[in-house]
């Protein structure tokens, strides 16, 4: 086979290393623009399982790259005036320029040609060779030439970095240096790669490189500014650019590349051509050498090249959108790093440490047990205000909010039973609600419980405006009071254009097969082709709503509820007054964001008014729409949360979606963190994140990030009414506060996880 491989890079070298590894005939060409000892970047990492990777592919190379290589163990962080250090992390550095030479000399033994120097037109230039390789990198010209084909999306992200080197030593740990100025706040990720040089890598924020006025300096005055601003950390030592080729500034913006299709006829691409991974996840280079052994592999153990490219697309493209999705949670959280500044020295290294979500709570612990445990101790101290002993996992760390005191910080979401009568809580609701309390969770929340029979979601909801529900709702309130350490959610709500629908284990959200009720709602707009229109609510209607859910607050106090929340969100009444897809009102309730919220705000100051002082209440929202600017976005989303703040209500319960059948939400675990965490440290309010959560380290993670202050689990507690006792054995904690009559199962429990983890360390 003859090959032509345009660009020279790691991915382009390596996959002709390997093509010629698995048969030496074939005739592979090398192209490559730039001269052999040219290279515009410094230090590349790459981690121990792509190494391992080579190894198994060409132990020649991988020996050779191993012994150049700079090993470092730690991460260390510079923020406001601490430097801390976590260990066990295992990564590896080596020079570009070393790499690249090291691959080329092994590309020359295998008798690949190489041509530097070497500019091509188009791929119509290597119409006799059969498969042509386009490695030509970030601002590839084969991908442009193929644009129709291979649909290249490419993002140009919002931070400005420069990459430099510098003779100061970083060879310690991975470091990262944040350094507030007058402009603004710029951080470096900084390692070294060799036994001299390091990478130093300077980042900022937009605004913040414009306030430098770094968009009017050379490079030269760049470099002497960067110099003056990390003087202390350079200890004397100059930093150095090699992108002369540059003309003016060497200041980039991250480009993420995405390609709907990586191969065309005899075309392939790879490498950055194909996709980027943001730099501050160190995978571009892992990527592009594991691309080249799939690839490789793939051309040998197919009958066709068009079956191998589709092989090899089908195996990389999982693996670079996995970890794409991490270097965007990265690249995302130095992009809003301004919402984590105000974090304590210990959180926001354990945010920054966690950005990605490829490390969690309990593999921090893995890699180092001591200073995860100091970080779970400031942690517990913060929520306790005493200096602790020992350490416990932040899900058991109690939570204060006005007069009420949680536990720990496991929240029962609300889950529709459909199984009230005429709205009354029975025997099954005794049976799920109390069962879930004598498991451990520091808060469970009833149901969206409805606070007029016009109200109800279906014929199965529960209510609050009858006295049978207050005496049936009172008994489960009673029983969890006197049995249980847990505390008891209300959640008062209004069904409104979502409402007289059929049972949620018949058709979800459908209207009832036969008699259905009058329906309410801002505008005249029905949920569904298939559900009725509501009626577009006069005032006199909006007064009696605003007094039924006064109404059912009253009685919610009367039941002895800990805590009161009302329902803005999921395309129900409230929530379909603060969305545009819903409120289509010329009047003082709709339009803009603060008429959208005029009325459901209304709601909340009158149900405030008489609901105790001492006792807090919580809105849960819809923080995107899922539709785009069409609906609610997460940036409203955070403007919706302050006036909820400055009207005083006290956590937000961050949910999305819901709200359209148009929505196009993107799942995955933990989906809907990423609006609590943007909610709590934007606005400044507490929140509950909610949406896939189901492992303790999941709840671990989000709360040591301060991504919020307490975790709300739905199905996990559909099948296991005792999840938080379970995962208090789990983690090695007996001090969870468990049932006298469970005092035998417990300790069964806790001597079978000690057990396990006993052999696990064996092995």
């Amino acid at each position: 086979m003859r090959v032509a491989c345009l660009g020279g890079g790691p991915a382009g070298l390596y996959f002709a290393i390997s093509m010629k590894l698995r048969d030496p005939s074939h005739e592979i060409v090398v192209i490559e623009r730039n001269r052999p000892n040219d290279t515009f970047g410094w230090g590349v990492v790459l981690s121990d399982e792509t190494l391992d990777n080579c190894q198994l592919n060409d132990p020649i190379s991988a020996k050779s790259i191993r012994e150049h290589f700079a090993y470092w163990d730690d991460i260390a962080t510079h923020y406001r005036g601490e430097k801390i250090v976590s260990g066990g992390h295992g990564f590896c550095g080596i020079g570009r320029k070393k790499l690249l030479n090291l691959l080329q000399d092994r590309a020359r033994e295998l008798d690949v040609e190489l041509r530097f120097e070497s500019e091509f037109g188009s791929t119509d230039d290597f119409a006799d060779y059969d498969l042509i390789v386009a490695s030509d990198g970030l601002n590839s010209k084969v991908r442009s030439e193929h644009a129709d084909v291979f649909k290249p999306d490419i993002e140009k992200r919002a931070c400005k970095f420069i990459w430099l080197g510098t003779h100061q030593k970083f060879d310690d740990a991975f470091t990262f240096i944040f350094e507030e100025t007058e402009h603004g706040w710029i951080w470096v990720h900084a390692y070294q790669f060799d036994d001299d040089t390091a990478t130093f890598i300077v980042e900022c924020a937009e605004d913040t490189w414009l306030n430098f006025g770094f968009d009017k300096m050379s490079q030269e005055e760049t470099i002497a500014a960067c110099e003056k601003i990390f003087a202390k950390y350079l200890d004397g030592h100059a930093l150095m650019s090699n992108a002369k080729h540059l003309r003016g500034s060497a200041w980039l913006n991250f480009p993420r590349v995405l390609c709907e299709k990586w191969s065309h006829q005899n075309i392939v691409l790879m490498g950055d051509a194909a996709a980027t991974a943001h730099f501050s996840i160190g995978s571009g280079t892992k990527l592009a050498l594991e691309s080249a052994i799939d690839l490789a592999d793939r051309l040998h153990s197919n009958a066709t090249m068009e079956e191998a490219f589709a092989c090899y697309e089908d195996e990389r493209r999982l693996e670079v959108l996995r970890l794409q999705s991490a270097a965007r949670n990265s690249l995302e959280w130095f992009e809003e790093i301004d919402r984590y500044l105000d974090l304590a020295p210990t959180q926001f290294a354990y945010s920054l440490l966690t950005r990605s979500q490829r490390i969690s709570h309990e593999n921090l612990r893995l890699r180092d047990k001591d200073w995860l445990e100091g970080a779970e101790k400031w942690f517990e101290g913060r929520s306790t205000g005493q200096a602790p002993k020992d350490s416990r996992p932040p899900m058991f760390t109690p939570f204060r909010i006005r007069g009420l005191e949680l536990e720990n910080r496991i929240v029962v979401s609300p889950m529709a039973q459909y199984s009230a009568k005429d709205g009354t809580p029975d025997d099954w609701h005794f049976v799920h609600y109390t069962s879930r309390a004598l498991g451990g969770a520091g808060l469970v929340y009833t149901e969206m419980t409805c606070v007029s029979p016009e109200g109800r979601i279906t014929p199965g909801c529960t209510g609050l405006y009858d006295p049978e529900h207050e005496k049936a709702w009172k008994r489960i309130v009673d029983f969890v009071h006197a049995e249980t350490p847990a505390k008891m959610a209300m959640q008062l709500g209004h069904s409104g254009p979502k409402g007289s629908t059929q049972l949620g284990w018949d058709e979800m959200d459908a209207p009832l097969p036969g008699e259905n009720w009058e329906i309410l709602g801002p505008s005249p707009v029905a949920w569904s082709d298939k559900n009725a229109t509501p009626r577009e609510m006069t005032r006199a209607d909006m007064d009696k709503v605003r007094d039924d859910f006064v109404s059912a607050a009253e009685m919610t106090e009367r039941c002895g509820f800990d805590l009161l929340e009302l329902h803005f969100a999921h395309g129900y009444l409230l929530s379909a007054f603060i969305t545009p897809l819903t409120n289509r009102r010329s009047d003082e309730y709709g339009g803009s964001l603060e008429n959208r919220l005029r009325f459901p705000l209304e709601v909340f100051r009158a149900v405030r008014a008489v609901w105790p002082d001492e006792k807090p209440i919580s809105v849960r929202i819809s923080a995107n729409d899922w539709v785009g600017d069409e609906g609610v976005t997460p940036m409203e989303a955070v403007e919706i949360a302050r006036v909820l703040k400055e009207e005083g209500v006290d956590i937000i319960d961050v949910s999305a979606g819901q709200t359209s059948k148009k929505a196009q939400p993107v799942y995955g675990r933990m989906f809907q963190t990423p609006f609590s965490d943007r909610i709590r440290n934007e606005a400044g309010i507490a929140t509950m994140a909610v949406g896939n959560i189901y492992e303790p380290d999941h709840v671990n993670s989000i709360l040591m990030a301060g991504r919020a202050d307490l975790c709300c689990l739905a199905r996990p507690h559909l099948t296991n009414p005792y999840w938080t006792l379970h995962a208090a054995a789990q983690l090695g904690y007996d001090r969870a506060d468990w049932p006298k009559q469970y005092y035998a199962g417990r300790d069964q429990m806790q001597r079978l996880a000690a057990r396990a983890e006993a052999t696990v360390m064996k092995v």
